[in-house]
Parts: structure tokens; C-alpha cells; sequence
């Protein structure tokens, strides 16, 4: 059991602490690029896993996983441990499994299609109402039949069973357009092309073996998204699952001392991006209800403007580092920055969110009875491992120590919708083939001819294209020679 109530995160005269109670009440982390929200992150990451919190967080630039070596302290870094005179500074390695929706040199991690659901494929794949409401019937069908839908071959063989045999489902189900079926298979298609089809299928991911602890600390859980990244909709998609899975899969807690897991969404701004009001709303219902289930969600993102309100008004705890106002639009952000803060007496909010150097923030998170304190101007402390991108070497030795790998490397393939389909397509044909063969065999049997028929028939044909001859010659005016 640990002891730790608060984490220390920034500093100015005093220590600027996270109660570790409040901490499953969301927050976020903004500022523009390069003024210091991934190292926030690590910081955060750390200081949970010191408490024995179990972290989740995506790697989008790469420079993440490196919180499983130890910082070397540079002239730069102890300069700011003298300024802040931090005196408790340790620099270490954290417990750090990497995780990779493609399976590159890290654990796969997949999910089934029957878990992401129809609603986040619709939106995965930016349907229509009309294909959404094809895609809702095509879970029913198959829930309905016990059509197993794992990976994208089997939801493909439905579509095309719905679409091939429409009038065996229309009277149960609707009607069912088949030009709207082809729309979404070509949808399939194209997400297959960018790595849909390896991370659809089993073994899927168990959301508890996110939950572990090495030596007292919290494992930290890297999800490599370099690549994943630039797939914005698998992305976002992807992640937002993972919080709809934890919301389904974990039991109430109530206020619990600590959080069971934290889970930070970079690049939070994407996940909003084209999305209708209804979307909206279920996200922001999932991140109210998910903190009763022991999770802390941490958004970042460059403004805060970038999150709808529904959803910014759900963060409690917040760092916000320098925001950059060159024209109108900017400083209007900036204002409404600056107006989601506890004003402070002594700080001018607005002007100092421009101010800000990089490392520093403006912070306030969650007092004891959950309300927002003032806000104040700090540094936020550097982490205690290293800043950078992790060593090759480092990387392969935690692929071999993590003990989810060799569960979650080999692909399963076991009988699901697509191989009932094919033997219903394979008994159809062969039905077909039999009735064929069955009329075939009911044909009346012609008498075989005798001698003196077949020769008959020789001279009467002989005779027949004799006289055909003479026709055509008359008709056409011909010579006999």
C-alpha cells in the first residue's frame, strides 16, 4: 500500500502537487509546440507510476518509451534543480511495456470487431446514416445467428451474405441496399490498406493486463503511434475503444485513494475533429462516467478551445503552458484560456499565458473537496528519466522482458463468421450442383439406333444435301459443273 497522497509535478516557492485522490478527475495538458507539454507528460507518468498507478499513453513523436532509461544529469538539468532547489531528484528507469497496433518491434495489440461496436466503426470509417444504420443491422444479424464478427474478413463475408441474399433478410431486418453495401466493403477495403486487417482479430487485447505493477511502481504502458498517428481516424478510434472498453470492463469504485489506471490522449484534438453533436455528447459521457470506474483521462492538446466544452468542463486538474496570440483569432483563444482558470489576484492570466517560458505553466489542479485551486505560475520539475528517444538496444530487451508478449504475438484464427459463410456459399454451390446432376439423370433415355437404322439415316442425309445443292444452284443461278 502506498503511503504517497499528492504528486509533485511543478514547483515555483512552493511544491505544485496533484492530490492523488483527484486525480481521477480528469485533466489537461495544453500549450503550443515546443513550450513543454510531452515533458509534462513524462513528469505526470512518472509520478503516477512512483505511486504504483498503472499508466497508459500514446507515443507520437517517438521520445516517450525512453522513460525506461535513467536521465543523465546535464549542466542544463541541474541548473534548474538549483533554481527550484529541488533537493528529493532521483533519476531512474520506470517499468515500461511497449505496445504497437501493427505488432513493429512491440506487443501487438488488437481488438475484435464485435468489441469496437458499430457505432465507432461507422465513425471509423465516416458512414452515412443510411451505411450506419446497414452496419447497425449487420451486428444484429450477426448476433441474431451467431455469426461471430472477429476480424475485417468476417464482417465482410456478412456484408456480402446481406447483400447476395437480401430477401432472406428483408422481412426480418429491412430493406437492404446493395450500392450502400458496396460503399461500405470499399470503406473496408481501404482501412485493410492501412493496417485495419492487423489489428482486427485475436488474440484481443485483455484491458486488466494494462494493470500491473514491477517492484511497487506502476507499469507504464506505450502505445507506439508514429506510425498509428498519421492514421488520425484508427488513432483516435483506437483509443477512444480502449476508454469505452475500460468503461464496460471495470467495476465501480467510487472515490477510491488513487486512480486504478491514467490514461493521457495526445493529439486530443483529432478525435473531434468532424464530428457530429451526437459523437460529442457520447464521448463526453464516457469521460463523466469512466472516473466512478477508478480512470483518470488526461487530454492534451495545443488550446483548450480545441476541446468541446461538454468535454473541457469534465477537467479538473490543469497545466497550461504558453499559448502564442499573433492575430485576432489567436488572442481570443488565448482569452478563453485564460477564463477555464481560478483567477489569481496577483497574475494577470491572459497576458501571462504568452509570457510563459518553455518548462513553465500556469497550474491548478483539484483541492481536497474537489474544487479548483488558484492559479499559479510554475516550473514544472524535470523528469527523472531520460529526455530523447530510447536506445534500440533498451527497446528490445523490454519486448523480451514483457510477459504479455509471447500471449498477444500469435495470431489466432479460430472459426467465426467467414468460415460459417463460406461452408453456407460452399453448401449452397453444391446443392445447386446436385439438383443439376438430379435433372440431368431425369431425362428421358433415347433408344440407341440399329444398323439398318444408322444406315438409313446416312442415305436420307447423303440424299437430302444432294438435293439442298441443286436448290441453292437454281435460287442463285449457278452452273453444275
Amino acid at each position: 500500500m502506498h503511503v504517497t497522497s499528492v504528486l509533485n509535478i511543478a514547483k515555483n516557492t512552493n511544491d505544485i502537487a496533484l492530490n492523488l485522490k483527484m486525480a481521477n478527475r480528469h485533466g489537461l495538458i495544453a500549450g503550443a509546440t515546443g513550450t513543454g507539454k510531452t515533458i509534462t507528460l513524462k513528469v505526470m507518468a512518472e509520478q503516477f507510476s512512483k505511486a504504483g498507478v498503472p499508466v497508459f499513453l500514446a507515443d507520437v513523436k517517438g521520445d516517450l518509451a525512453s522513460l525506461a532509461e535513467p536521465m543523465t544529469v546535464n549542466d542544463k538539468i541541474q541548473e534548474r534543480l538549483d533554481n527550484l532547489q529541488i533537493s528529493d531528484y532521483n533519476p531512474q528507469t520506470f517499468p515500461v511495456r511497449l505496445w504497437d497496433v501493427f505488432g513493429k518491434n512491440a506487443t501487438p495489440v488488437r481488438a475484435t470487431i464485435t468489441e469496437m461496436g458499430p457505432l465507432l466503426l461507422s465513425r471509423l470509417l465516416l458512414l452515412n446514416d443510411t451505411q450506419a444504420g446497414l452496419m447497425n443491422m449487420a451486428f444484429k444479424i450477426s448476433d441474431d445467428r451467431g455469426l461471430v464478427l472477429l476480424d475485417l474478413k468476417d464482417l465482410q463475408a456478412l456484408l456480402r451474405d446481406m447483400a447476395d441474399n437480401n430477401n432472406e433478410y428483408i422481412s426480418q431486418y429491412g430493406n437492404i441496399s446493395k450500392q450502400s453495401i458496396g460503399a461500405i466493403q470499399r470503406k473496408l477495403l481501404e482501412l485493410e490498406s492501412q493496417g485495419g486487417d492487423q489489428f482486427f482479430g485475436e488474440p484481443a487485447l485483455k484491458l486488466e493486463d494494462f494493470m500491473a505493477q514491477v517492484d511497487n511502481k506502476g507499469v507504464i504502458n506505450v502505445l507506439k503511434a508514429d506510425e498509428l498517428y498519421m492514421q488520425s481516424l484508427l488513432y483516435t478510434t483506437f483509443l477512444l475503444w480502449l476508454l469505452t472498453e475500460l468503461f464496460e470492463v471495470l467495476p465501480e469504485v467510487g472515490d477510491a485513494e488513487q486512480p486504478k489506471l491514467v490514461f493521457f490522449f495526445d493529439e486530443a484534438h483529432l478525435l473531434f475533429k468532424d464530428a457530429n453533436k451526437s459523437f460529442v455528447t457520447q464521448v463526453e459521457q464516457v469521460v463523466r462516467l469512466i472516473r466512478s470506474k477508478g480512470v483518470g483521462v488526461y487530454f492534451i492538446t495545443q488550446n483548450p478551445t480545441d476541446l468541446p466544452d461538454e468535454v473541457l468542463s469534465q477537467l479538473g486538474n490543469r497545466v497550461q503552458h504558453a499559448l502564442r496570440a499573433f492575430t485576432p483569432r489567436d488572442q481570443k483563444a488565448v482569452r478563453s484560456a485564460a477564463e477555464t482558470f481560478r483567477q489569481n489576484p496577483d497574475i494577470d492570466v491572459a497576458t501571462v499565458i504568452g509570457e510563459l517560458k518553455t518548462g513553465e505553466a500556469l497550474v491548478s489542479f483539484l483541492n481536497e473537496e474537489g474544487q479548483p485551486s488558484i492559479v499559479e505560475r510554475a516550473f514544472v520539475r524535470p523528469p527523472e528519466s531520460k529526455i530523447g528517444v530510447i536506445d534500440p538496444a533498451v527497446a528490445a530487451s523490454l519486448l523480451d522482458a514483457n510477459p504479455m508478449h509471447a500471449a498477444y504475438n500469435k495470431v489466432l484464427d479460430r472459426e467465426s463468421a467467414y468460415e460459417l459463410l463460406q461452408k453456407k456459399f460452399s453448401d449452397s454451390a453444391e446443392a445447386v450442383e446436385q439438383k443439376n446432376a438430379v435433372k440431368e439423370k431425369e431425362k428421358p433415355k433415347k433408344a440407341k439406333p440399329s444398323e439398318f437404322q444408322k444406315v438409313a439415316t446416312s442415305v436420307l442425309s447423303s440424299v437430302g444435301r444432294q438435293i439442298g445443292r441443286e436448290i441453292v444452284r437454281n435460287i442463285f443461278g449457278g452452273r453444275r459443273r
